[in-house]
């Protein structure tokens, strides 16, 4: 195809794709999502060979959340049956990141319910980032704590966190149809302060909540601009008991082109295969490796995720190796390295028919953080 040919030289450039060109990555026919796999894959190991980041998550805080996002099982109003707990201690915290840690992963996610902290509540984080760096003073420690106050995105600098998270979600136009309780604008300003502050910005998408391809293209446009160095793509989890419960109409072909849609606009960042991954991708989940170039390991904030064991089979069996402590996952021109900004790197319709809901690949998550059982990882 012409198209994938012309995103691939692009990519390789860093150069960004048109938006039609980036729509009709979307809307390309199922049976050959296979040609936008093989394209986006030249890019992806342009800038990341065959090497596979793994993340772990510790939800340090459960449920209860006064925000009103219809697509978290957390929400205000949500009767999904999850786990809540208040803040977990420090060494909990620490024990919880020591199993993913274990497992392979480079990057621990500190993930707390809410509206954004208090100053309270970033004093305790700072104690388990403190923790956690004691143990493992290689790993990386991205903390995603909701929408931040003069401050505190410096207090977390100075505590030792590496990056910080906050998630775009959808697109501007429709972000007042998921959530009322606060604006697209206060996501966008959480990450530049974080950035400012001199953090990592990590910041992303949720497909699968209802949304047009325009509205995917649009997200991740304006993630392109607002420059994050990690773009975590999550599939919704619908879970019984939220709005979107009965969004079920995403397939594993659709995330691809999703993946691979976003590979395109952001050819060097770090595109992260976040939750929902086992849900809508299903058995195609090794294909989505060659879209990105890390992954959640184990279990997600209130759901079960793959076995770790699987994971990291996947991974090995697709061809992809683990990426080691130490080695620097962004390309020399994003992480600070030698080479020159204008370097180059090595070398249908839209609308899929909705499927059935599968209610029971949604796994109410009873183990790890909170709970008195081991972690998944």
């Amino acid at each position: 195809m012409d198209l994938l040919s012309t995103l691939v030289d692009k990519g390789l450039r860093r150069e960004a794709p048109t938006r039609d060109e980036a729509l009709a990555v979307l809307r390309v026919a199922d049976e050959d999502v296979l040609d936008v796999v093989a394209a986006a894959g030249k890019v992806r190991r342009a800038f990341f060979g065959r090497r596979v980041k793994l993340n772990y998550l510790v939800n340090l805080k459960s449920g209860l959340c006064p925000e009103d996002c219809s697509y978290c099982s957390q929400r205000l109003g949500s009767e999904a049956g999850i786990l809540k707990y208040t803040w977990l201690k420090a060494d909990q915290a620490a024990d919880a990141a020591a199993a993913g840690v274990a497992g392979g992963a480079k990057r621990v996610c500190l993930v707390a319910s809410g509206r954004g902290p208090t100053d309270r509540d970033v004093d305790r984080v700072s104690e388990t980032i403190a923790a956690i760096k004691e143990r493992h003073g290689e790993v990386e420690v991205c903390a995603c704590l909701g929408l931040l106050s003069d401050g505190q995105a410096e207090r977390l600098k100075s505590a030792g966190a590496d990056a910080y998270n906050h998630n775009l979600n959808t697109s501007e136009a429709t972000y007042a149809d998921i959530c009322t309780t606060h604006g697209y604008e206060d996501r966008v300003q959480t990450v530049q302060q974080a950035q400012a502050a001199g953090m990592s910005a990590c910041s992303g998408l949720i497909a699968g909540m209802g949304e047009s391809d325009g509205d995917l293209v649009d997200v991740v446009f304006a993630l392109r601009a607002l420059d994050p160095d990690s773009v975590p793509v999550n599939f919704l989890i619908p879970f019984e008991g939220t709005p979107l419960g009965g969004e079920w109409d995403l397939t594993p072909q659709r995330c691809l082109k999703i993946l691979a849609m976003v590979r395109f606009v952001c050819p060097d960042v770090e595109v992260r295969l976040a939750g929902g991954r086992e849900i809508h991708l299903r058995t195609l989940q090794p294909l989505a490796l060659h879209l990105a170039n890390s992954v959640f390991l184990g279990d997600y904030l209130t759901s079960e995720g793959q076995a770790g064991k699987a994971d990291l089979e996947m991974i090995a069996d697709a061809g992809f190796e683990v990426e080691e402590a130490g080695t620097t996952t962004l390309p020399p021109h994003r992480a600070g390295g030698p080479a020159a900004d204008d370097a180059l790197p090595d070398g249908s319709p839209a609308g899929e028919p909705a499927q059935a809901a599968r209610t029971d690949l949604v796994a109410v998550r009873r183990r790890g953080a909170g709970t008195e059982l081991p972690p998944n990882a």
